[in-house]
This record gives structure tokens, C-alpha cells and sequence, in this order.
């Protein structure tokens, strides 16, 4: 049995990751059955193509070098997240995001996409990765949805409105093509989801373009709130500040029993995580929550807190 996650954020997230993965390398006992890392999913900031969550700072060739070669030699594939639905044609030869998707093909990685004209691209110019529809297309319609898993894509996440409504899940004839976000913080049928995630893309679009002339020096989006009013409606949404321990009253939400009492005999074994924009401890207690035995909760936790400490991610009072 199988059972794959795909954990947020290789960049923001690197060193995190990389301990985690150590553990399942090294504790396997504090797992639970059949855990293993499908991905890491994210961007190196400030990709112009990104999309989902706003992500803000610089990574420079060489960190993009690292964070590849670290995970790959682990075998764990990066995806990247260009699911930006406001891309035009005129961003597809972004400099940035064109350098980091040829250190990266080399077969192991992955995309997720949206734009109709960025699948077309990155199928045309780098058909060694392996495709992923977003879960940002919002396809909440069944048979709309069946047709998405018929294209050729590696995988397809499904809206996470669906996901626990068991009657469409269960008519999906290729089900370990199909991706289920587990931990959603959205509202339930959010009317403006698909118009946040546009706001998000024109805002990731006027960073990238700020970053490429500045750096990440002194950004301010104060101009495009000037052009696209609209974005503070979106500014202090309450979903975006969910912990673990929120979404669990969320009728989206899938508890690790229902994973793998549920959705593994059904015939799903993809999971995806979301958090690139969690704080560490909130992160750290979806892991504990999805991956980890409950009777190893406390070791692994404090097994995984020395670690993080050790190596300068989180700073501990003595």
C-alpha cells in the first residue's frame, strides 16, 4: 500500500522538508502505513508564472541548484506551481522562470498548471515534465471533471468541494491519477475563490516584474491597489490564518482515518497538503496530524523540533 503526500513549499520550506524526509529515511516506525513523499510542490520566488499563493523574495542560480539537486538526489521530485491564470503570451520567455525550468529537466520533475498557453508552452519546450491540472481550475461540475482525468495529464487534483461527496469520487475510473487536497482552509464553496486566485496571479505578476528591476527590496502594492481596488476585499481574508486544529469542523476536511480507511481501499492514494504560506508550527502539526502513528506523535514531534533547531530553522530560548 502506498499512500503519497505532496508537502508544500521546496523554497521557503527547504530546510523544513529536507528533515522530514531524513526522518521517514530514518524513523520509519513513527509513520504511518505506506507514507511516502510524492513531492514538494511551490517556486522559487519571484516566479512570474506561480500561482495559488502569493510569493515574495529572490532566489538566486545557485540556491535554485541546491534545492533541486537536494531533493532529486533523494528522489523526490519538485512541482512547480504555475497555475498563474493571468499569464499572456508575452511572459511565457520570463528569463527567471525559463533558467529555472531548465536546471530542473531532467525528468524527475514536475508542473502544475492552469494557462492554456503555459501548458501549451512548457509541453512544447519541456516535454520531459510531467503535467498536473491545478486544483485552482475549480471544476466542481462531475462530468466536466471526468473529462479532466481523461486528458493526458500525470494528475489531476480535484476541487476540494468534492471531496466528500462520495457519490461523484466514486464513479472517477482512474482514481490514483487523481490528487485530493486534504487540509483545505478555503470556505466551503468559496463564491470568490476563483477571483482570489486572479487577484493572487496579478499580484505575483507585478512582484516578479518589481524583483527583476529592485530585488526584494522595499516592495510595496501600494500601485496595483491603485489600479485593482478590488484586491483588499481579499487582503484579510479569515481562511488564510486556519490552523490544524480550525479546518477540522470544515466540511471539505478529510481526517487521516478517512484517508486510510476511506479514500486507499476506494483506490485514491494521493494527497496533497497545502501550507506554503504556514508559519512552522502550524505546519509541523499537519504533518504530525496526516503522517505520523498517534502513539508517536510526541517522539517524532520532538524528534523533529531538535532537528529543525540544530539546523537554524526555528530559534529556541534556552
Amino acid at each position: 500500500m502506498k499512500v503519497r503526500f505532496h508537502l508544500p513549499d521546496f523554497a521557503g520550506h527547504f530546510k523544513f522538508n529536507l528533515i522530514f524526509a531524513e526522518m521517514l529515511k530514518r524513523c520509519p516506525e513513527y509513520f504511518r502505513d505506506g507514507v511516502e513523499i510524492a513531492s514538494v510542490y511551490g517556486c522559487f520566488p519571484p516566479s512570474l508564472w506561480n500561482g495559488g499563493r502569493m510569493q515574495g523574495g529572490v532566489s538566486s542560480k545557485e540556491f535554485v541548484k541546491v534545492v533541486t539537486n537536494s531533493f532529486n538526489e533523494r528522489d523526490i521530485p519538485l512541482r512547480f506551481t504555475f497555475t498563474n491564470p493571468m499569464i499572456e503570451k508575452k511572459h511565457l520567455s520570463d528569463d527567471f522562470c525559463n533558467m529555472v525550468m531548465n536546471i530542473a529537466n531532467n525528468g524527475l520533475n514536475e508542473a502544475i498548471v492552469f494557462s492554456p498557453i503555459l501548458e501549451d508552452y512548457i509541453r512544447k519546450n519541456y516535454p520531459k515534465y510531467k503535467l498536473t491540472s491545478s486544483t485552482c481550475k475549480r471544476i466542481t461540475d462531475p462530468d466536466a471533471l471526468y473529462s479532466e482525468i481523461e486528458k493526458d495529464y500525470h494528475i489531476v487534483v480535484i476541487d476540494y468541494d468534492l471531496n466528500n461527496k462520495f457519490d461523484i469520487l466514486e464513479k472517477i475510473p482512474d482514481k490514483e491519477k487523481c490528487e485530493i487536497l486534504v487540509n483545505a482552509c478555503c470556505e466551503p464553496g468559496c463564491k470568490r475563490r476563483s477571483e482570489h486566485y486572479r487577484i493572487i496571479g496579478l499580484q505575483q505578476i507585478d512582484y516578479a516584474n518589481f524583483a527583476k528591476k529592485y530585488g526584494n527590496a522595499d516592495y510595496s502594492a501600494e500601485k496595483l491597489v491603485e489600479q485593482h481596488p478590488e484586491i483588499m476585499q481579499f487582503v484579510n481574508c479569515p481562511s488564510v490564518s486556519r490552523t490544524i486544529f480550525d479546518i477540522q469542523n470544515l466540511s471539505t476536511h478529510i481526517t487521516p482515518d478517512d484517508i486510510w480507511n476511506k479514500y486507499v481501499p476506494m483506490g485514491f492514494n494521493q494527497f496533497k497538503i497545502e501550507g506554503r504560506t504556514f508559519e512552522t508550527f502550524n505546519l509541523m502539526e499537519h504533518y504530525m496530524y496526516y503522517m505520523i502513528k498517534p502513539e508517536y506523535k510526541d517522539i517524532a514531534r520532538f524528534t523533529f523540533l531538535r532537528q529543525l533547531r540544530s539546523n537554524g530553522v526555528i530559534n529556541v530560548d534556552e
